[in-house]
Formats: C-alpha cells, sequence, structure tokens
C-alpha cells in the first residue's frame, strides 16, 4: 500500500522552487537525485501495461528509478544483498561495533565526501584488523562487513561506520579458528586510540599531499600552522566507538542489516504531513531514551537536509575486510567453514527472469491478480515520456 506521504511528493511539489533558490550550490549529483525521486515510477520512466487472463483486470506498472538515494527503490536490492550474504553466514557470535567521527571532522568530511568517507572505511577496518591480529587480544585474521551511513535521525550531517564482525578469526597458521571470548570482541578504548591515530595521520597525509583543499567556512585551514594548531585540537576530542550487545545468532545478524544496508536518510514511513510548506516527520531522540517525537521543518531546509547526505558518483557505502574481502571471499570463506567442520551452503540455480528472481526474493509474485487471484501477463510497453532518457545510475553500493 502507497504510504499516505512521500519523499517523491515533497519533491515534486518544492523541488522546483529548491532548484531556482539554490541554483549556484546544487551539484550534478544532487540534481540527479532529485529528478530521479520525482520520476520514479512515473509514466515519465515508462513501464508496461498487465491484464488479468481470469476477472480482465487492466493495471499499469511503471518503472523504479533505482536510484539507490530513493526510499522506494531500496526494497528488492536489498533483498538480493541479503540474499547473497545469507550464504556467507558462520555458526559463530557476531558483533556490532560503531565507529564515529567528531563534529569538527564531520565538517570537513561535508566539503570532502569521497576523500574523508574512505579515510572513514579504510581506517576503521584497519583498526579492527590491526586490533585484532594481536596476540594480547584475538590473535587472528578477522571479517568485517562496513556500512556507512551519514545521517542522524533529525537528518544532520553525522558520518558513522557500523560494523559486522563474526566473532573470532584464522589463526596466523591458517590451521585454526580463533574464537573471542564469550560476549567480548575487542576493548572499545583501545580500538579508539588507534582509530584517532590512525585516521589523524592520515587526514594529515592528505593535507601535505594537496588533497584537502579548503573553502567556505573552513578556508582558514589552507594555512599550514592553522590545520595543525586545529589538529593537535582534534587528538584531544573523543573519538567514540562502541560495541553494542552481540547477535542472537545468523537469522538476527541478517534481520538487522536488512535495516541498515540499503537504509537511505528517511524512510516515507517516518513522514507525517505536507501542509502550508512545512514538513512533519517522526524521529527518536536518542538522548531522552528513545522518546518518538516529531520535528517540523520548511519543505525548503527538509530537502536541504536530505540532500546532505547525497553520496559522491560511484562511492561504495557497504564494504568487506578482511577473509570476507571480495577478492578473497570465496576462497577464505570455504577454508572458515572447513575449520568449523561447517558444510558449504546449498548452490541455488539463477532464477529464470525477473519475475522469478522477485518472487523467489520477497516471497510474492508479480504474476497474481490483486482481485482475483489469477494470472498477470504483459499485454504492451509503455515509452518513457522524456525527450531523452536519464543517465544511468550505477549504484555501487
Amino acid at each position: 500500500m502507497r504510504p499516505a506521504l512521500e519523499l517523491a511528493d515533497i519533491v515534486r511539489h518544492h523541488g522546483p522552487a529548491y532548484r531556482a533558490d539554490h541554483a549556484d550550490g546544487l551539484g550534478r549529483s544532487q540534481r540527479r537525485v532529485l529528478a530521479a525521486i520525482e520520476a520514479c515510477r512515473t509514466a515519465t520512466l515508462g513501464g508496461h501495461v498487465e491484464r488479468c487472463t481470469d476477472c480482465g483486470l487492466v493495471r499499469v506498472a511503471y518503472n523504479s528509478c533505482r536510484n539507490r538515494h530513493c526510499p522506494k527503490c531500496q526494497g528488492l536490492a536489498r533483498a538480493q544483498w541479503l540474499a547473497d550474504r545469507q550464504a556467507e553466514l558462520l555458526p559463530v557470535p557476531y558483533f556490532h561495533v560503531v565507529f564515529t567521527l567528531p563534529a569538527p571532522i564531520a565538517e570537513i568530511a561535508f566539503q570532502h565526501k569521497a576523500v574523508v568517507y574512505d579515510l572513514l572505511f579504510k581506517v576503521t577496518a584497519d583498526t579492527l584488523r590491526t586490533i585484532a591480529a594481536d596476540p594480547r587480544h584475538l590473535g587472528a585474521e578477522i571479517g568485517v562487513v562496513a556500512v556507512l551511513h551519514t545521517w542522524g535521525q533529525t537528518l544532520g550531517h553525522h558520518p558513522h561506520a557500523h560494523c559486522i564482525v563474526p566473532g573470532g578469526g584464522i589463526a596466523p597458521d591458517g590451521a585454526r579458528w580463533v574464537p573471542c571470548r564469550p560476549g567480548f570482541f575487542l576493548p572499545v578504548r583501545v580500538l579508539a586510540r588507534l582509530y584517532q591515530r590512525l585516521f589523524l595521520e592520515r587526514l594529515e597525509a592528505a593535507f601535505t599531499t594537496g588533497t584537502l583543499r579548503f573553502f567556505g567556512n573552513l578556508a582558514r585551514l589552507r594555512d599550514p600552522a592553522v590545520f595543525a594548531a586545529h589538529l593537535r585540537s582534534w587528538r584531544r576530542l573523543a573519538w567514540v566507538v562502541y560495541a553494542k550487545r552481540p547477535f542472537g545468532g545468523p537469522e538476527q545478524v541478517l534481520a538487522y542489516l536488512g535495516r541498515y544496508t540499503h537504509r537511505v536518510a528517511i524512510a516515507n514511513s517516518r513522514l507525517v504531513r505536507l501542509d502550508q510548506g512545512r514538513v512533519s516527520f517522526r524521529w527518536k531522540d536518542y538522548r531522552h531514551h528513545d522518546k518518538p517525537k516529531i520535528m517540523n521543518l520548511d519543505a525548503d531546509e527538509f530537502i536541504r537536509r536530505f540532500l546532505l547526505h547525497v553520496l559522491p558518483k560511484g562511492f561504495r557505502r557497504i564494504r568487506h575486510y578482511g577473509f570476507l574481502a571480495n577478492g578473497q571471499r570465496t576462497a577464505k570463506l570455504a577454508r572458515v567453514r572447513a575449520l568449523l567442520a561447517t558444510p558449504p551452503p546449498p548452490r541455488v540455480p539463477p532464477p529464470a527472469d525477473y519475475r522469478e528472481r522477485y518472487a523467489r526474493l520477497t516471497g510474492r509474485s508479480l504474476e497474481t491478480c490483486p482481485d482475483c487471484g489469477g494470472r498477470l501477463v504483459e499485454i504492451g510497453r509503455l515509452a518513457r515520456t522524456l525527450a531523452q532518457p536519464p543517465p544511468a545510475w550505477n549504484d555501487s553500493s
């Protein structure tokens, strides 16, 4: 069922005025996201016509934009990703570790998204793998799935990395599986210290090589002496790393990943109303025991906050490290399963077409008539209404 209010409704009503008022400050990626959300599942993108062979119902199905920032287009991508991950789950405890960026570093990240977000991924993975490899802690090679989130509950800019980690790793000689202590993965204070040191070292290196080019309210950081002074102050900040309670089992891991991996800045289900140019949406106040609240913003400010979280083109917001890294995952997982005496997952043949793929992933059939339960068949195609098709969006998640 379609929600009473969708992000697309807000963009269609107020997007044109927002584009006009902020023409000089909107990047190409942000414009593409707004255009995709506006066009999603409308005649603009074309579609097809179906008819029920039993009751004669005729239904029009419009195409999706498949933009990774669109809240309507993540369901199937999420289901496919989870199906792929299910085959990789191991019979061990899983842990959830979160790495956040202090506010001054988040400010730099906003001006240099690709550079600083990439640093966040790499430093997070290096921190976990380095401490885990230390014989004083675990003494093993671990695997990591890392997911980037850039928002808080009120759509502010709050970059942080969620890491899902199997509770153990491969011994240095590759001959045994080294399990974590029950209910404990790695000491967060030790992780936080290394995380801070590695991040600031690499941020300083990026500045030295000219990768960081500050402007606007950060223009003062162009001066090496000023940057060095700020670097010293950033070393005194709290670099927060926290570990949540371990998951109860593989099913809980999958349920969690399903909520986090393909999430966008705000889901349609959180939107309450659009009235007199103001948007109301639900949020949880984590500082007051997750108390549910309603926030009201001018539509212009709501769109501005949403666009804060548009990722650079081609940027991968889900990454794998250690024995789960893409280049060696198959071989390393086979080794881990052998060490754990766990049989490999059964091989599933590929689906015959997109309808079968959809049915497998969602448990719902695209061929079933919603009125009588009969069979829907395609009877025609609808062309796009654009003079030229929009550029293809490469979802690099």
